[in-house]
């Protein structure tokens, strides 16, 4: 009697063993810290932007709406509540990427107008913090390069066999990840006109 008890747990146990639980698990947590690094990332940026808006409102007070609208793009940013529990709803993910888009641009302008002021430009404040920027920005890039791993990682583990078994019965599905808002835009190859001269 011990000995088919014995033969019945062992085969439970290679069958639990072969069902991917564990590892959907790890690849689960490892695209939730990957997550929570990328809104740190986007958090330091955040934190940034009122000092570096501060430092241009000092030499370029009439770029009002330049100013006004990384204000805005940061505002929306931060009235997204990102959560863990964000990267399992598309839509809200997609309004999340979409607002941090929105502040990329806002930004991306606002370093364009620095450029029309000399005196800002040679500001020791001013290219402390544009320093720091880039340095995010770059921060930012490599957080969502390892974020987009995770997730790939995470979705291969639930869409194989047998793992995907057991995601079915788990109600796992597979996480958004980060996407290209203007994919058919950047994939066209670009068109170089050169004038003619006359």
């Amino acid at each position: 009697m011990r000995i088919k008890l014995f033969a019945v747990i062992a085969m439970l146990a290679s069958l639990l063993s072969g069902c991917g639980y564990n590892q959907i698990q790890i690849n689960d947590e490892q695209v939730n810290a990957a997550w929570a690094e990328t809104l740190n990332q986007y958090k330091r940026r955040a934190d940034l932007i009122p000092n570096l808006v501060s430092v241009v409102q000092g030499y370029a007070a009439h770029e009002k709406e330049v100013l006004t609208k990384v204000t805005e793009a940061r505002a929306n940013v931060a009235g997204i509540k990102a959560t863990p529990e964000l990267v399992n709803d598309p839509e809200a993910f997609a309004k999340f990427q979409k607002a941090q888009s929105e502040l990329g641009g806002a930004l991306s302008r606002l370093l364009v107008v620095s450029e029309n002021y000399p005196n800002l430009k040679a500001d020791a404040s001013f290219r402390d913090l544009q320093a720091q920027l880039e340095g995010t920005e770059n921060r930012i890039t490599v957080a969502r390069q390892r974020y987009i791993k995770s997730v790939q990682d995470y979705n291969v583990s639930v869409r194989t066999f047998p793992n995907s078994l057991t995601a079915s019965v788990m109600g796992w599905k597979t996480k958004a990840n980060f996407t290209v808002e203007d994919e058919k835009a950047i994939s066209a190859p670009p068109q170089i006109k050169f004038d003619q001269p006359k």
